[in-house]
């Protein structure tokens, strides 16, 4: 019993670390979260089992699975991608644009259907977070907009569209695992979060009323449109998001120099700065992945399942077990995909012990994981918004300053809860 608790300790050590640093330093927003995920990364290793190459060797294989390495693609395209953008004018087109056609109360609104719809249509969280944050960044730049909040509304909307979409990973798992139709899940799902969506909308809708965008608009160069324009065609198309970005560095060089913005070397510098920009949030990632592929080599996450699942007594209780294992296998993982890959098996088995209905236990799957992916700090979206953002910006942007506003994955959260608690039938 106590080699299992002890196989959780990286993570605690972690969670402790950032609390106490966050304490001293007296804003929660300004600790570095790479420094505490360092130190909890070198005490994972050293006191796990076995040898020190094999210790590394599991580190390192958590840290270098596929869809970690797929992950900084999309960090490092994403930030030359904005880099390049942003060096031949196009974030400050597009913001134009924006200004001049939509009213000042209307822009955070507006922002948040925008992330809604390109998430639905794409299915991917990191994709819609990719294409908007910048131009959500240059938009609080010329309002004075708060820059995490504009932030937040992307991260928020782009989780609307991961819940939802039939084309979404997470969909896909939680309905495979459960054995339901994607479309019953849909409409079980979207009954569950459209409250959600409406009581945030009106929120960003009351929010924004005083915004006043600039007098004077500087001139809509519309050409300069054209890469975001692109880009966020294309990931609506379903192309891999990686190819999108890929096509619209592509096209930021073409277009930059095409209209004199920069030259070749211009251009493959504003390149690598961009992906320099995303330099702590690649550091963060692959911490994050190896200290916790050594916690789940050590036992650490089967020991929470077991914990959460050992004394189910009603449907109720199974719903919130279900909903709990979710919750702390992405808090250890910090990947709604694979959470949902872990936990989708046992909460199937979960389901037929107390007949529970499969879409909506496919329902508070997919919602619990987007709710915690949306909050955690060290989470690849908040990460990539962060990033993105502090790359634009010009100075870092603490991942932990989005949190507070990120309303819609706490409404999410809410939601399910509410749900679980106010059942009809507790048989």
């Amino acid at each position: 019993m106590k080699r299992k608790w002890f196989s959780l300790s990286p993570l605690l050590l972690f969670l402790v670390l950032y609390l106490v640093t966050s304490l001293i330093a007296g804003d929660f927003y300004k600790v570095p979260i790479s420094v505490a995920f360092l130190i909890s990364a070198v005490y994972a290793v050293a006191v796990s089992r076995g040898s020190l190459a094999d210790r590394i060797d599991t580190f390192s294989k958590g840290a270098g699975s596929s869809q970690m390495m797929l992950m900084l693609w999309i960090f490092l395209l994403a930030g030359a991608f904005a880099g390049s953008a942003r060096a031949m004018g196009a974030v400050d087109a597009t913001v134009n644009v924006t200004l001049s056609v939509l009213p000042s109360s209307l822009l955070l609104p507006s922002v948040f259907l925008a992330s809604c719809f390109i998430s639905l249509a794409i299915g991917t969280s990191c994709g819609t977070i990719a294409a908007l944050t910048p131009v959500a960044v240059g938009i609080a730049q010329q309002t004075g907009t708060e820059l995490p909040l504009m932030c937040a509304i992307v991260v928020g909307g782009a989780f609307f569209g991961d819940n939802l979409s039939f084309i979404s990973d997470t969909t896909i798992i939680a309905t495979q695992t459960q054995g339901c139709r994607m479309s019953d899940k849909f409409r079980t799902n979207f009954r569950l979060v459209l409250p959600v969506a409406l009581a945030v909308l009106a929120l960003y809708y009351f929010a924004g009323r005083n915004i006043e965008a600039p007098q004077v608009i500087p001139e809509v160069l519309w050409w300069k449109v054209i890469p975001y324009v692109t880009v966020i065609a294309l990931a609506v198309a379903g192309l891999d998001v990686t190819l999108v970005l890929l096509l619209g560095v592509v096209l930021t060089g073409i277009t930059g120099m095409a209209d004199g913005s920069y030259d070749a070397w211009g251009w493959m510098s504003a390149l690598s700065g961009g992906m320099m920009g995303m330099s702590e949030l690649v550091i963060v990632t692959l911490l994050a992945a190896g200290m916790l592929a050594t916690v789940k080599a050590n036992g650490g996450i089967d020991y929470l399942i077991h914990l959460l699942t050992r004394r189910i007594t009603s449907a109720r209780g199974a719903e919130g077990a279900i909903a709990g294992l979710v919750a702390l296998t992405d808090i250890c993982t910090a990947n709604n995909t694979v959470t949902l890959i872990t936990a989708g098996p046992i909460a199937h088995d979960i389901s037929r012990r107390f007949n529970l209905d499969p879409k909506r236990v496919a329902s508070i799957l997919d919602t619990t994981s987007c709710s915690l992916q949306g909050l955690l700090p060290y989470g690849a979206q908040v990460l990539i918004a962060a990033g993105l953002a502090g790359e634009a910006f010009g100075q870092p942007v603490n991942p932990t300053s989005i949190i507070r506003y990120l309303y819609y994955p706490m409404g999410l959260g809410i939601a399910v809860f509410l749900s679980i608690i106010l059942r009809k039938s507790a048989k």
